[in-house]
């Protein structure tokens, strides 16, 4: 991290680049930068299932009152408004990740009682609004999936075909192999698991998802679901393996050891 400090301000004097706030005129080109560099912090904090980690705990919170910020500044920019929606989602959901026995809880087992209902309203809020502005963008989708599966606190059930379209649209813009295997995931909650094996077939092949845990937890659950169990084991010891979190680490070992029994 030093290096790379030295280098930027290497770069800063080299080049002459100004300390100074930019003009509005030009913040909306750098606008995906931020809003990654944002989600980034989000996700690192978000990422400490067990809350083992105070410091990377409060990145998440860093990270909304940055999106804030740039949403405030900015309110006529539909993804700056999204991505606060989609972190304000994720975080009101933060307390039902453990159960009483501190152990890690997968959303689709949550009890969407535990969740945060006002920060919910708050990101429902956001994506209306979003929804109001020209164009559509990756966060805007991200959002509206979350938007769906909290719906289910109202509702009771989760819409997996609208969940599923709109992994659709999001796939057409990210092309992205991490859309495709939650994609897979809906398809197999819309059609099935057979079919749902095969969407996820689709990025079998790439480097990306053989070292990512949750192509393999996935691919566990669907082949379990299609009746393959020595196949379903294997996913799931490989799952364990990628895995360093070791509340998922805990949940994952627990799935096997049903499956064999």
């Amino acid at each position: 991290m030093s290096q790379r400090l030295v280098r930027a301000k290497a770069k800063i004097k080299t080049a002459g680049i100004p300390f100074q706030i930019p003009e509005a005129e030009v913040l909306p080109d750098r606008l995906d930068d931020v809003l990654d560099a944002i989600y980034a912090c989000f996700s690192d904090g978000w990422a400490d299932t067990a809350g083992s980690e105070p410091a990377r705990h409060e990145h998440s919170s860093e990270a909304i009152w940055l999106g804030q910020l740039v949403a405030s500044l900015l309110p006529g920019e539909p993804e700056a408004l999204s991505l606060l929606a989609l972190m304000l989602y994720s975080q009101a959901r933060r307390a039902a990740r453990r159960d009483g026995a501190g152990r890690y809880v997968p959303l689709s087992e949550q009890d969407p009682a535990v969740w945060d209902s006002t920060m919910i309203s708050q990101a429902d809020a956001l994506v209306r609004e979003a929804g109001r502005k020209d164009g559509l963008g990756r966060f805007q989708l991200q959002a509206a999936i979350q938007a769906v599966h909290a719906a289910r606190l109202r509702t009771g059930r989760t819409d997996w075909l609208a969940i599923e379209q709109l992994y659709d649209a999001l796939w057409a813009i990210t092309g992205s192999a991490v859309v495709a295997i939650n994609r897979a995931v809906a398809v197999a909650e819309t059609r099935g698991p057979r079919e749902g094996l095969d969407a996820l077939d689709t990025v079998a092949t790439d480097n990306q998802v053989l070292g990512y845990q949750p192509y393999w937890a996935a691919r566990a659950r669907l082949l379990l679901r299609c009746g393959n169990l020595d196949a379903a084991d294997e996913a799931y010891t490989i799952a364990f393996g990628l895995e360093r979190d070791p509340a998922v680490c805990d949940f994952l070992e627990r799935q096997r050891q049903a499956l064999r029994h």
